[in-house]
């Protein structure tokens, strides 16, 4: 075919059901699916008459990485709240956040997206869920960032309708009112989601978190999107003081209070999750509802280590999330595969905790499966999405490290050769092909300075 792309003499992850690997194999690429992955040099039918043809010595395949939580506003506030827990954070960055508008928000979601397509990642998140009267339309400021770009993207459409005169931790003049979530919800179903195979954009009903948002917008969220047929997202259990927070309201603990919302499914995926019991991590495994586990933001926040390897061996779906960049200050998804695998060796499963094998699934097949696209991205397959990325390691920071996959896990950031999204380039030797990566970085920080003046920053 005209648009054959062919990769070959290159360390192949599959990230399979098997774990398939080749120490040394061949992709080929077609019509933006996987048209063929093994051992050794392409089929001589595949390779006759390609487009391109790369020779990847030195180089690892893998699926592109699938970030599966993430709040791109929060790029412009990179830094701020240096040593606070999560409520405290909360209380001390949501008076700034309220002052965003979506040029702001365009600005902040090209970064993030810039970043985490610079480091592999193929399909992203984000979960927007601060309003601010008169700010626009932040959540297709993002949305158009992510067509920009080119990468895959869930755009979470998220909502607060508890503010400060409610007991919530917002600003008032940044929530909805129940009405207004939901309508507004629907809307940017009826606009922008794609269900079919391939889709670039999807929409997922996403109210923020038990302590921001009322019972009623909870349920009629869970509602709305079963309806309407669209992923429902939110934030749980990520706090002692959230545990504590929903026992004084609520009567229960979060996982019960979202059973009870009909918040707990396969259709369901959390941030966080951290502090879990054996009944919660039972109650996930039964209804299928999945985790987005973001060990940096843990760790930034001191929330907790979350029980990955526990929720594994339940069956429950996790993947792994950046997290707003306000709590992780990196932004690429890279460090979330390493911390994770870290983090958890220091907990009680100890150096059985996780596998660099495990880690890596977690930021491909397991994201895959949080955000309902299993059975179109998240591993090299025959049709199967054309999501995938060349990794650069024979370089100083991995060529001594035989093992492919611990280089990619346990080393520094690779560099990234080549990235596709459905066959499409979006990253090449380690640079944005879809984007100018200064000119971001420009309109961020321009952007960041302007919303410090506002919220009575600047110095």
């Amino acid at each position: 075919m005209a648009d054959r792309l062919v990769i070959e003499n290159c360390a192949v992850a599959t990230v399979d059901p098997a774990g398939t690997e080749h120490p040394a194999g061949h992709v080929v690429v077609s019509g933006g699916l996987i048209e063929a992955v093994g051992p050794g040099p392409a089929p001589d039918a595949l390779a006759r008459g390609a487009a391109r043809r790369i020779d990847a010595a030195g180089h690892l395949a893998t699926p592109g990485l699938v970030n599966t939580h993430h709040h791109f506003y929060q790029w412009l506030t990179r830094g701020l709240a240096q040593d606070h827990s999560l409520f405290d954070w909360l209380v001390a960055l949501y008076p700034v956040w309220a002052r965003i508008d979506e040029e702001m928000v365009h600005a902040a979601a090209r970064a993030s997206l810039a970043m985490m397509a610079r480091g592999g990642v193929t399909t992203a998140m984000d979960h927007h869920y601060i309003h601010p009267r008169g700010g626009g339309d932040l959540l297709a400021a993002g949305i158009r960032a992510a067509r920009e770009l080119g990468l895959r993207f869930t755009a979470a459409r998220g909502s607060m309708d508890r503010g400060e005169s409610q007991g919530g931790l917002p600003p008032d003049f940044a929530v909805e009112t129940t009405e207004q979530a939901l309508l507004a919800t629907e809307a940017a179903i009826d606009t922008h989601h794609d269900p079919g195979f391939g889709a670039m954009l999807r929409i997922a009903v996403a109210p923020c978190s038990p302590f921001s948002v009322s019972t009623g917008l909870m349920r009629q969220s869970a509602a709305l999107a079963r309806r309407r047929g669209v992923r429902l997202h939110t934030h749980g259990s990520e706090t002692v003081e959230e545990e504590k927070y929903c026992h004084e309201l609520f009567g229960m603990g979060p996982t019960a209070y979202f059973e009870t919302t009909g918040w707990l499914g396969e259709d369901v995926w959390m941030a966080h999750c951290i502090h879990l019991s054996d009944s919660d991590i039972a109650a996930f495994a039964r209804t299928g509802t999945g985790v987005a586990h973001c060990p940096s933001s843990n760790a930034r926040l001191a929330a907790g280590i979350s029980r990955v390897p526990d929720l594994l061996a339940a069956g429950v779906p996790v993947g792994l999330g950046v997290d707003g960049t306000a709590s992780n200050e990196t932004g690429e998804l890279h460090t979330e595969m390493r911390n994770a695998l870290l983090m958890q060796r220091l907990g009680p499963h100890r150096e059985h905790a996780l596998t660099t094998r495990a880690a890596l699934r977690l930021g491909t097949a397991g994201g895959a499966r949080v955000l309902g696209r299993e059975r179109e991205t998240g591993s090299l397959e025959p049709g199967k999405l054309a999501d995938l990325v060349l990794w650069k390691l024979d370089g100083l920071g991995h060529s001594t490290i035989g093992d492919p996959v611990a280089a990619l896990v346990l080393g520094p950031p690779a560099p990234v050769t080549l990235s596709l999204v459905g066959g499409r380039p979006v990253v090449e030797h380690g640079r944005l092909v879809t984007a100018d990566e200064d000119g971001i970085a420009r309109a961020a920080r321009t952007e960041a300075h302007r919303l410090a003046a506002l919220a009575g920053l600047a110095s």
